[in-house]
């Protein structure tokens, strides 16, 4: 006897557009994050950020590049690069913004104003 295999059709993931109202990205944001998709082979891929309990002021931002949105992520695009946000981290990241300085003491800065208190250190927030 020979077993009927079904093949279902891969769906692609259901994520919801958002807008600049959510997250924007700075000119040099953009261009680097554009650049580290590049360089990663993924030109199409997205930039996730998300805010996870931790840090010294109880909640850190967490960044990483992939592929492709995840279900019910909002997507935006900004500076022409599109940018995740899962819908948890969405409630503390509304209207912030994402900027690069290619310095020493450098790197990705969040402008959240939601943020009540940060540390010193820039890299964590309460809300």
């Amino acid at each position: 006897m020979i077993a009927n295999s079904v093949n279902k059709p891969a769906t692609a993931p259901a994520f919801r557009v958002g807008d600049e109202r959510l997250i924007k990205l700075t000119t040099s944001a953009a261009t680097k994050v554009g650049s580290l998709l590049i360089r990663q082979g993924r030109p199409d891929g997205v930039l996730r950020v998300a805010v996870v309990g931790g840090g010294c002021s109880g909640l850190q931002y967490k960044m990483d590049l992939q592929d492709a949105p995840a279900n019910r992520d909002i997507l935006v695009e900004t500076g022409g690069v599109r940018v995740v946000v899962d819908p948890k981290s969405a409630l503390y990241v509304t209207g912030s913004e994402l900027d690069y300085l290619d310095a020493l003491d450098g790197g990705f800065k969040v402008k959240n104003p939601n943020a009540a208190t940060s540390c010193s250190c820039g890299e964590s927030f309460s809300a």
